[in-house]
């Protein structure tokens, strides 16, 4: 098999390509107005200037207030800071939080973290959609529960959480409610005050903004302590020289995807209904992962039976095909995918998943040739299968 230049990219859930005008908007920032932002004189105060504009735009995409914003590294500082500050400071009231089983291991990992540290964390099931069992969240609450931390939409089905709900349930029992938006900021409108909202974690390079920057929304007037100390950035919270450029290059982001998310937003769900409808027309033996219409609109995630992801996924880059099997983090895992263990997917066919997550760039005629070189790849590993030749003769002998 031959290796082609040609590149289509659907791998945006992993990462996006930066906006020409965010790279625009970032490069003054690096050699002309290169100010430190805690600076008194006029070159700080324009970037300190910059970094306020930037913060009320997040503000405003949110319905949040200005100050409620933090700037951060990217969402698993962020999704950190929420955690661990959250239940130092709320540790003497409890020590119970409660998370769902399908979560980014940036949470997975932060609460094993608190786990060591004297905290309790209850794990809720996800039913075979990934959606939150709401019954099963409410049995799980106790009067030592100081925090629920639940994903606004899963970064590898697709799958968006009913937010509002669960964020009303938090609200009525006085419990913090943090969600990770890292896939969901502007994909899908958020309003925090509307959703119950008490935390909310986003990244940069998940809407064509550079990597290396992000934030955390903190509803004014819960009790959350600084996170890195040795300075007075971010209101004393978050102390570290300001990063001026990935400020402005968030900030043209945020303006891109706000300004047409409704178009966008449309025109990416049409070819990923596309995808999904000539793969499960096209290729037997397939099925979708994730809520079918409660889904990101790029989000596409289908396991094949009798094949091996890893496998998949070299065959469709040597087609110039990028392409992931689950969340960018875990890449390098032998391990199935917890998420899709947590739908009820058994080992062999979580191991057989792939994901491709679109952007408004990809075309209906890049999707005929993915799906054209998937059906000859999904078929050659196949016919290498001996699971496959066994299932083969037994469908006939039925027949």
């Amino acid at each position: 098999m031959e290796k082609t230049d040609k590149i289509i990219y659907l791998d945006n859930a992993a990462t996006t390509r930066t906006l020409p005008e965010a790279v625009e908007a970032m490069l003054p920032w690096f050699s002309v107005q290169y100010g430190n932002a805690s600076s008194i004189y006029r070159l700080g105060a324009e970037s300190k200037k910059e970094i306020t504009d930037v913060r009320e735009m997040i503000a405003g995409s949110l319905k949040a207030k200005t100050q409620e914003i933090y700037f951060t590294a990217g969402g698993s500082e962020a999704d950190n800071w929420a955690l661990i500050a959250a239940a130092e400071a709320y540790g003497d009231k409890g020590r119970h939080i409660i998370t769902s089983a399908i979560e980014h291991h940036a949470i997975l990992h932060t609460c094993e973290y608190l786990k060591k540290r004297g905290f309790e964390v209850t794990f809720v099931d996800v039913d075979e959609q990934g959606i939150l069992k709401i019954e099963d969240l409410k049995k799980a609450i106790r009067p030592d529960t100081i925090l629920i931390t639940v994903m606004f939409a899963n970064n590898e089905i697709g799958t968006l959480q009913p937010i509002e709900e669960i964020g009303s349930i938090a609200r009525e029992k006085g419990i913090l409610f943090h969600t990770d938006a890292v896939q969901a900021y502007g994909h899908v409108p958020i309003d925090v005050e509307a959703l119950h909202i008490d935390m909310l974690s986003a990244s940069g390079h998940k809407l064509g903004g550079p990597k290396g920057i992000g934030f955390l929304y903190i509803r004014q007037g819960v009790k959350i302590r600084s996170f890195i100390h040795g300075g007075a950035q971010e209101r004393g919270r978050r102390a570290g020289t300001e990063n001026v450029p990935a400020v402005a290059g968030l900030g043209a982001a945020v303006k891109r995807a706000f300004t047409d998310m409704e178009e966008r937003t449309a025109k990416v769900c049409a070819l990923r209904d596309y995808l999904a409808e000539r793969i499960e027309k096209e290729i037997p033996y397939c099925r979708l992962n994730g809520h079918r219409t409660k889904r990101l609109p790029g989000n596409v995630n289908y396991s094949f039976q009798f094949i091996e992801g890893e496998s998949l996924l070299i065959m469709l880059d040597m087609h110039g095909i990028c392409a992931s099997s689950g969340s960018a983090c875990t890449s390098g895992s032998l391990d199935p995918s917890h998420v899709l263990l947590a739908i009820g997917l058994p080992h062999e066919i979580a191991h057989g998943s792939l994901r491709l997550t679109l952007s408004e760039e990809n075309t209906r005629e890049e999707i005929d040739y993915v799906v054209e070189k998937l059906k000859e790849i999904v078929d050659r590993l196949r016919q290498m299968s001996p699971l496959y030749e066994d299932f083969i003769k037994k469908q006939k002998v039925k027949g």
